[in-house]
């Protein structure tokens, strides 16, 4: 299967799925790049997977499906026009034309209904979790984002995060300012900028990358806990967690 990111408006990656012809897109925030890339490549779309409503990843489905009948998953819990299958926690999305079945992860707290799809080795997760980030609360609570990316954080180390900005440099920027002594992460500051410069993507990124990198999935490291009581961070995860987002608004 070729795994490609579709640019879109300043910063979005619609992730294209390929397979003998046949795609299947993950968050189209807008068709027109898709059909270029589509016609580009002499593929038909076969599906479309939305992970959550707001525009800029659900608001090319209709012009979309105005070119091709294909079936839309989306997030039960929200209502998102265009939609024709409704998919929850534990749901599989079974797309035969590229031989692909994803499960489906609640990840509630960038917004309330928030989905991710997983396959082994595959994670999409919207604006949950970013390369070294993680998505603002719009709409839930810390304790419910941090619960999120927990569990995306416990998936296989090697799975690859196919998150839909390019937001990494910026976010390195501030990991830097709360682990400035993490070697793993000079490292990849050093290496993403490489791949910045020569007008490369820097994601995916994978899962383990994520767990010594990503201050979000870290509150429970001594040198992040430090950091984060300079902000207001009580002593339990969740409120290192939330002080670090609420620096990040910030920052």
């Amino acid at each position: 299967m070729d795994i490609s990111g579709i640019p879109a408006f300043s910063d979005n990656y619609i992730w294209c799925l390929e397979q003998d012809g046949r795609a299947v897109v993950v968050d189209p925030g807008d068709a027109l790049p898709v059909l270029d890339h589509l016609a580009h490549r002499g593929a038909t779309l076969a599906a479309i997977m939305i992970t959550h409503h707001h525009g800029d990843h659900a608001g090319g489905i209709a012009g979309l499906v105005r070119r091709f009948d294909v079936p839309v998953f989306g997030p039960a819990a929200e209502d998102i026009a265009g939609v024709t299958v409704k998919v929850r926690e534990g749901d599989t999305v079974r797309i035969p034309q590229i031989d692909a079945e994803f499960s489906v992860i609640e990840v509630p707290g960038h917004t309330l209904g928030h989905v991710a799809y997983y396959r082994p080795n595959h994670l999409f997760c919207g604006d949950t979790l970013f390369a070294c980030g993680c998505g603002r609360l719009f709409e839930g609570t810390p304790a419910q984002m941090f619960a999120s990316l927990a569990r995306l954080a416990a998936l296989p180390g090697d799975t690859r995060v196919f998150c839909a900005h390019e937001y990494t440099q910026s976010n390195i920027r501030f990991a830097l300012a709360v682990e400035p002594d993490n070697r793993r992460l000079i490292d990849r500051a050093s290496a993403v900028n490489a791949l910045r410069e020569a007008g490369l993507p820097s994601v995916p990124s994978s899962i383990e990358t994520e767990r010594q990198t990503n201050p979000f999935l870290r509150a429970s490291e001594p040198a992040v806990r430090a950091a984060a009581r300079a902000h207001g961070a009580g002593d339990s995860p969740v409120t290192v967690f939330a002080a670090l987002r609420e620096w990040k608004n910030r920052f």
